[in-house]
C-alpha cells in the first residue's frame, strides 16, 4: 500500500488558534489551511474546493466552535484520501502573562521558625506583594515537601495564617512541585504511584495550613519531566496545563546568566517536555500552546526564567516573541525561590529586579496577569469568557 500523500500541515492537530491567526468576527475565526497532496488531485476542505498546484493546496476555513474538525479530501486517478485534524478556537483570547515560582520551601521554613504576625513579614512574600500591588501580578508558588537536607518539611508549617492565605488567594496561590529538590528529574521514570504519593502529600499540607481557596493545581512539575504513563495521576488531580521548555536535548537553551548548559542526549530528542515526542516538542518550541486531545492537557511554552536572565536582558529576550502571532499572546514567566536567599550558593542579589523587569515588560505592553491552571480546556484556552468573580482566573 502506498503512503498517504494528503497531509494537513497548517494548522496542526491540537493547535490553539486565536485572533492573531486569522480574521475574527462575531461569527468565528477564518484561518488558512495548507498542506500537501498528490499532484493533480482535487482537494476540498470541509466540502469547499481548495486551491492547489505542484502538490500543494490551500483553503480558508471558518472556525465557529471551541473545538473544530477540519477535513481535507482529495480525489484523483489513484483514488480518494481523507485527513482530519482537530483544533481549538480561543474565542476570548487576549494578551496575558502568568508568573510561577518553582522550588519553594525556604520561605515556609522561615515562617514556621519566626511565626510573625503576618505572612508578609517574610521578606520574600513582602517582595511578591509589592509587585502585585504595583502591577497586579498573580503568583503561583510551587512547593517542595521538604528541604534538601531534610531539616524541615511542610508538616511543620503552622495553620495560623489560613485567613491571610485565603484573603490573598486572588493573587497568591500554592501548588505541588515535588517531594524535594533532589534527586533531579524525580518523575521522569518513576512509577505513577510515586508521583501520586508525593502529590497528595504536598496537597494535603497546603489544604491544612492555607485552605482550599489558596490551593492551585500545578502547571510545572519538577524538571518538567513526567512519564506519559503517569499523566493520568495528574489528570485525576485536576491538572490541566503543563508548562515546559520543549528544547532539544543537546545544546539546551536553558541558561545560567548567559552560560549555555549542554544537556547530554540524542540529537533528535527533546527535553523538559513531559515525555512528548520530538514532533510535538518542536512545534511547542515555536508556539505558546498545544492541546493534546488524548490526555486532555494543554502544554504551554515557558518564555523566560528570571533567575537566569539579568534585568537588562529581559526586553531583548521577550520583545521578538511579541512580533510573532504564534508566541505573542501568552507570556509564560517563571523563576525559582532559592535565588532570593543570601544563604543560597547561587544567590542573585538582583533577583527581585529581574522579576520586576519581566513583569514590567508584560504590563507596559498590555498583558493581563492570569493564573493558567483552571477547570477544563475552555477555561484554560479562553474559549469561554473569564470568570471575573474568580479574580479573572484563567
Amino acid at each position: 500500500m502506498s503512503a498517504m500523500l494528503l497531509r494537513i500541515e497548517e494548522p496542526v492537530h491540537g493547535a490553539v488558534l486565536h485572533h492573531r491567526h486569522g480574521r475574527q468576527d462575531s461569527r468565528g475565526l477564518e484561518v488558512r489551511v495548507r498542506g500537501t497532496v498528490r499532484p493533480g488531485d482535487l482537494v476540498t476542505v470541509n466540502g469547499v474546493p481548495a486551491m492547489g498546484a505542484g502538490g500543494r493546496f490551500e483553503a480558508q476555513f471558518h472556525l465557529e466552535a471551541a473545538v473544530n474538525v477540519i477535513t481535507a479530501s482529495s480525489d484523483g486517478p489513484a483514488g480518494r484520501e481523507v485527513q482530519q485534524v482537530q483544533v481549538l478556537w480561543d474565542r476570548h483570547s487576549r494578551p496575558r502573562y502568568r508568573f510561577a515560582i518553582d522550588d519553594n520551601i525556604y520561605f515556609l521554613r522561615e515562617l514556621a521558625r519566626s511565626q510573625p504576625r503576618s505572612l508578609f513579614a517574610i521578606p520574600y512574600l513582602a517582595a511578591l506583594r509589592a509587585l502585585h500591588r504595583r502591577f497586579g501580578t498573580r503568583f503561583v508558588l510551587n512547593l517542595f515537601y521538604t528541604t534538601p537536607d531534610a531539616d524541615f518539611n511542610l508538616a511543620q508549617v503552622p495553620d495560623l495564617y489560613r485567613a491571610e492565605w485565603c484573603g490573598n488567594a486572588d493573587w497568591l496561590r500554592l501548588a505541588f512541585h515535588a517531594h524535594a529538590e533532589f534527586p533531579d528529574r524525580p518523575y521522569e521514570e518513576a512509577p505513577p504511584e510515586i508521583l501520586a504519593r508525593d502529590f497528595d502529600q504536598v496537597a494535603a499540607q497546603i489544604l491544612r495550613f492555607a485552605g482550599e481557596t489558596a490551593y492551585s493545581p500545578p502547571s510545572v512539575i519538577h524538571w518538567g519531566m513526567v512519564s506519559p504513563a503517569a499523566w493520568p495521576v495528574l489528570k485525576a488531580r485536576d491538572v490541566t496545563v503543563l508548562s515546559g521548555f520543549f528544547v532539544p536535548a543537546r545544546g539546551s537553551s536553558y541558561t545560567a546568566d548567559g552560560e549555555q548548559l549542554q544537556v547530554a542526549g540524542p540529537a533528535d530528542r527533546y527535553d523538559i517536555n513531559y515525555g512528548l515526542d520530538a514532533e510535538r516538542s518542536e512545534y511547542l518550541s515555536r508556539h505558546d500552546l498545544w492541546h493534546d486531545f488524548g490526555s486532555g492537557f494543554t502544554f504551554s511554552k515557558i518564555d523566560l526564567v528570571c533567575n537566569n536572565t539579568p534585568a537588562e536582558q529581559v526586553g531583548p529576550a521577550l520583545e521578538p516573541l511579541t512580533a510573532n502571532p504564534d508566541t505573542a499572546e501568552i507570556m509564560d514567566i517563571f523563576t525559582h525561590e532559592q535565588y532570593f536567599w543570601p544563604f543560597y550558593q547561587a544567590y542573585r542579589p538582583d533577583h527581585v529586579q529581574r522579576c520586576e523587569a519581566a513583569i514590567r515588560f508584560c504590563a507596559e505592553r498590555g498583558y493581563e496577569p492570569v493564573f493558567l491552571p483552571g477547570p477544563g480546556v475552555a477555561r484554560i484556552t479562553g474559549a469561554t469568557a473569564p470568570d471575573q468573580s474568580n479574580g479573572g482566573r484563567h
